[in-house]
């Protein structure tokens, strides 16, 4: 091997393993906030970002990802008990399902950029919904069969991680692939600015009123997002789900306002309708828009090409509108005498 050959060999497998250690950091760090609202046994909680971050990392590099998922997993879930066996199993369940969201992800032909209504329906579906059964279902059972839990809580015990590990992939997933893509706008009014601040503002407020009240208001988060994804596509609608989705884990986890009252699987049910409501409103009116601006966009570039091509095959012939083409606006003026003087020429 050349010294040049040498060189660019260690500088991808150099990349390869930041990228590794990143993830295994990402992971490691977000499950230790997401335990912060745990509701079971100290380890199971409805809101546990590592599976967004590492069904992204999927997304992005590929299935030689999956040691990083696998050791981050261990790492957080190891010190959580009960003991190594079950911790092993737990980690594979970890692993698996991410791994299998984004296999199905795959098998679609999912795009990373979120712009199409598809692409929504298969990551609320497929990729948060339906993959995140394999990691419950695991988890669960595990807890049960070596005795850490009883038969009775299983099923409270799956709400809750199948809820925690499908918010991860419905609010994390979006918010890091919008970011991959984002750019730092320039030449943007100020009333601009003021919108979107208004719009993150008026989404926690209101999502803090529905939530410490017993009355339940929480449909009033939904015009939120729904301006956000017709103003701002997912680049604003992304971090209203995140805000709003946060805020009710909260009060699910204390049990506070519509959440009061409530057992643990009748909370998980509410907490999973309110959030798997806002995500998939953000996330299908955000692709739908999106979809309409790209789809316009071509139509314009096809009738600029045509009618290009059109003054160059008859430079000297005037093309009318096509019957129902509204006319412009406002009216051309009319031509003078020396105008047409001068086209006669």
């Amino acid at each position: 091997m050349s010294g040049d050959a040498a060189r660019g060999w260690l500088r991808q497998h150099a990349a390869e393993g930041l990228r590794i250690a990143a993830v295994v950091v990402a992971y490691y760090v977000c499950a230790r906030i997401g335990l912060q609202q745990q509701l079971v046994r100290g380890q199971v909680t409805p809101f546990w970002p590592p599976t967004g971050i590492a069904l992204v990392a999927l997304m992005l590099w590929g299935l030689r990802m999956w040691p990083a998922i696998a050791l981050g997993a261990f790492l957080v879930n190891v010190t959580l008990g009960p003991a190594i066996g079950p911790v092993l199993v737990i980690a594979f369940g970890n692993t698996i399902a991410p791994v299998c969201a984004y296999l199905l992800l795959r098998r679609v032909g999912f795009r990373t950029e979120l712009d199409r209504l598809q692409d929504a329906l298969a990551l609320v579906f497929l990729g948060a919904l339906g993959g995140m059964v394999i990691s419950a279902t695991v988890g669960a059972g595990v807890l049960v069969a070596f005795g850490a839990l009883s038969s009775d809580a299983f099923w409270p015990t799956w709400s809750v991680w199948w809820t925690g590990d499908a918010m991860g992939v419905l609010v994390i997933a979006p918010l890091l692939l919008v970011a991959r893509h984002a750019r730092w706008p320039r030449g943007v009014p100020l009333l601009r600015w003021a919108e979107a601040v208004a719009l993150l503002v008026g989404t926690a407020v209101v999502t803090v009123v529905a939530t410490r009240t017993s009355v339940n208001l929480l449909f009033l988060v939904v015009p939120f997002l729904i301006w956000a994804a017709f103003r701002f596509q997912l680049a604003g609608a992304a971090p209203c789900v995140l805000i709003a989705s946060a805020i009710a884990i909260y009060a699910g986890a204390v049990g506070s306002g519509p959440f009061a009252g409530h057992d643990l699987l009748s909370k998980m049910v509410v907490l999973q309708a309110f959030n798997g409501t806002v995500s998939l409103t953000a996330l299908l009116l955000s692709a739908i828009v999106t979809e309409r601006k790209h789809t316009l966009r071509e139509i314009e570039q096809v009738c600029e090409r045509l009618t290009e091509a059109l003054s160059r095959l008859a430079p000297d012939e005037k093309f009318e509108l096509p019957y129902g083409t509204p006319e412009p606006w406002p009216p051309p003026r009319p031509e003078g005498r020396d105008q047409r003087r001068q086209r006669r020429r």
